[in-house]
């Protein structure tokens, strides 16, 4: 069945959302806590599986159920439907610094293969499955797991990714060699290998790690210079881990600013 054809406008810079205009009648699907805001004629209905129109009586609503359990995501989606006469919109943001790609899968050859919790909203009718890693150093070492997210139809799609985004067009037999969590998604066509750094000097002390994804054309595939994964190791490096005040600064700073204001302005009744 053919996919609902929306407009759509994406603004901001470093926290971004996707602004979607629905015609009567029409449809987007979102992930389940990604809406921002809608217009009052639209609305909102939590449907069992991915929400899209080809899933045909129980058993592909279950299907496709747990295609999204197995890829991380809840058990619903929310279809939100334009109810009424005129143009309403609805947006879908991000939820962490980074930058949403909007993806026509019909100029894509129908098929997107994406990172686990990189889907943020499609218009209605694209259907989200799974793609199973077919080689098991890229189950084990792809830094995304062995379950990636697919992304079958002819419409829109958005996906989320961290940092800056870069697109490459590989040519056949053109290899990229990628730190394993900066893959966000490529075309089925391309080759997603796993390869080992091949020195145990560079891969103890580099700070790359043992393995890289090594993608290999023809194809199209998408980078992120920022995976969540990277950023919350970084926060979490940074934050105090005996309950108390990180404080920066001066030795003074920390001990009389840290020591007093942290305790009057932080809230700290211990």
């Amino acid at each position: 069945m053919a996919m609902d054809v929306v407009d759509f406008e994406i603004k901001g810079a470093e926290m971004q959302f996707v602004e979607i205009e629905l015609d009567p009648g029409e449809a987007a699907i979102g992930e389940a806590g990604s809406m921002f805001f809608m217009d009052s004629a639209i609305g909102m209905d939590a449907v069992f599986g991915d929400g899209s129109q080809n899933q045909g009586g129980f058993f592909g609503k279950l299907l496709g159920a747990g295609k999204r359990l197995l890829t991380g995501e809840s058990l619903f989606t929310t279809v939100y439907t334009n109810h009424g006469t005129g143009k309403q919109r609805v947006a879908f943001a991000a939820p962490y610094p980074g930058k949403i790609i909007p993806m026509d899968l019909r100029q894509l050859g129908g098929t997107l293969i994406c990172q686990k919790d990189a889907f943020l909203c499609a218009a209605r009718g694209v259907s989200l499955g799974i793609a199973f890693q077919q080689k098991l150093g890229v189950g084990f070492f792809g830094g995304e797991g062995f379950i990636m997210e697919k992304l079958d139809g002819d419409g829109m799609a958005f996906v989320h990714a961290g940092g800056t985004i870069v697109r490459r067009s590989l040519q056949p037999g053109q290899t990229l060699m990628v730190d394993t969590g900066c893959v966000v998604a490529y075309t089925p066509n391309v080759n997603f290998e796993i390869q080992y750094v091949g020195k145990i000097k560079t891969a103890l002390f580099g700070g790359e790690g043992l393995f890289l994804a090594k993608l290999t054309g023809p194809g199209e595939v998408w980078l992120q210079s920022l995976p969540f994964s990277r950023l919350a190791s970084r926060i979490f490096a940074a934050a105090p881990q005996t309950g108390g005040h990180k404080e920066e600064g001066s030795v003074l700073g920390g001990f009389a600013a840290g020591g007093l204001l942290g305790g009057l302005l932080g809230g700290d009744d211990e």
